[in-house]
C-alpha cells in the first residue's frame, strides 16, 4: 500500500515554506540529561509562528492553492493551534479564513485566531462532530476545507520540525535511538516518523497520548483504526481527537512507532518543569511528549532521545496552577 507522503515530500514542504517558518532551536539541558540519565533533545515548536507547529502545515497546504482557490477562501476545524495557524497562514497570503472551533477552546486560542483576521463558529465538541459542523458551514460555497491532519500537505508540512531536528543531529554527529512526538490525529507524528524513519531506520518512535484519549496507542496495538469514549475528557486540549487519521494511521504502522499514554498530572508537571527549567511556555498537550520522558514512560539512560514541545499556547491561569505544582 502506497502512504500519503514520503521524506521527498516533507523536503518539498522544507522548500515552501522556507524563509516564512521559524527554524527552531534543537536544545539540551542539563537538568533534563540528568534526570533521563541519558542526552535530550527538545524541539521547542512552541517558539514557532503563532506558538506551535502548526504554522509549518498551514502555511504549506495554503500556499499551494491556486489563485481561483484562493478566492474561495479557506476554512477549518480545530480546537485551537491548526486554528491559529490556517489564520496567520491565510493572513500572510491575503486569503479569508473560517475557524469552526469547539465553545470551550482556551480564551487565549479563540482570541488569537480572530486577531488573524478569521470568523469563528463555535459549536459544543461534547454533542456534535466537528467535520459535520464544518461542512454544514462551508454548505455549496466552494470554500477549500482545510483538515487539521489527514491531508498530505499538511503531514508534510508538520514533518519539517523533524527534518530541522535530524539535520541538527547529523551534524553533531549522533544517531538518536528514539524519538517521542505529541499525537492527536497524527499528522505531526505521520510527518516526524516519515523523516525519522527514513534517517534514522534503526531508531524507535513513540506517539504520545492523553490517557483518556489513547486512540492511536490501541490502534497500533490492534491493527484497525480505533475510536475515543465521547465523554472522554483531558486538559491536554490541543490532542482531543476522536481517532487517528485514515492518512495518517497507516504512516505510523508502516514505521513501527508504538503508543505512550500520559496523565493530566503528568502533563501540568511537564508544564511546569519546561518553564522552570528550559526557560519555555509549553501547553499541556504540546508538553506530553517531554510529560512521558519525565515519567519515566521509557528507557531513557545511556539513550539519546529526541522530542518535541508542540505548543506553548496555555492559559495564564493553568500555567500558574502548573507552576504552583512545582
Amino acid at each position: 500500500m502506497s502512504l500519503a507522503i514520503s521524506i521527498d515530500d516533507v523536503r518539498s514542504a522544507a522548500e515552501q515554506i522556507k524563509g516564512v517558518a521559524v527554524r527552531t532551536p534543537l536544545i539540551e539541558n542539563i537538568r533534563l540529561n540528568e534526570l533521563a540519565g541519558g542526552r535530550v533533545f527538545v524541539k521547542p515548536e512552541c517558539l514557532q509562528h503563532t506558538g506551535s507547529f502548526k504554522f509549518r502545515g498551514a502555511y504549506n497546504r495554503l500556499s499551494r492553492l491556486s489563485e481561483e482557490e484562493k478566492k474561495r477562501g479557506v476554512l477549518a476545524f480545530s480546537s485551537g493551534n491548526h486554528a491559529q495557524g490556517v489564520a496567520r497562514a491565510a493572513q500572510l497570503l491575503g486569503v479569508s479564513a473560517t475557524i469552526v472551533m469547539p465553545e470551550d477552546a482556551p480564551t487565549l486560542k479563540l482570541e488569537a485566531t480572530r486577531g488573524y483576521g478569521a470568523d469563528v463558529v463555535l459549536y459544543d465538541r461534547y454533542k456534535e462532530d466537528r467535520e459535520e459542523v464544518a461542512h454544514r458551514v462551508a454548505g455549496d460555497s466552494g470554500v477549500i476545507v482545510v483538515p487539521p491532519y489527514n491531508d498530505p500537505h499538511i503531514m508534510a508540512g508538520q514533518g519539517t520540525s523533524a527534518l530541522e531536528a535530524a539535520e541538527d543531529l547529523k551534524a553533531l554527529g549522533l544517531t538518536p535511538d528514539q524519538a517521542l512526538v505529541c499525537c492527536g490525529g497524527g499528522g505531526l507524528a505521520s510527518g516526524s516518523f516519515t523523516v525519522y524513519g527514513d534517517l534514522f531506520p534503526g531508531m524507535q518512535g513513540y506517539a504520545v497520548e492523553p490517557e483518556e484519549f489513547d486512540d492511536v496507542k490501541r490502534s497500533l496495538e490492534t491493527g484497525e483504526i480505533q475510536s475515543v469514549d465521547f465523554g472522554a475528557r483531558s486538559i491536554c486540549d490541543a490532542l482531543l481527537t476522536p481517532s487517528p487519521g485514515a492518512l495518517t494511521f497507516p504512516v505510523l504502522q508502516k514505521n513501527g512507532v508504538k503508543g505512550l499514554t500520559i496523565s493530566d498530572d503528568e502533563a501540568r508537571a511537564a508544564v511546569g518543569f519546561a518553564a522552570r527549567f528550559l526557560k519555555l511556555i509549553a501547553e499541556p498537550g504540546g508538553a506530553a511528549a517531554l510529560a512521558a520522558v519525565l515519567a519515566g514512560k521509557i528507557e531513557t539512560a545511556g539513550k539519546t532521545t529526541v522530542c518535541i514541545i508542540s505548543g506553548g499556547n496555555i492559559d495564564p491561569a493553568l500555567l500558574r496552577d502548573c507552576l504552583s505544582d512545582i
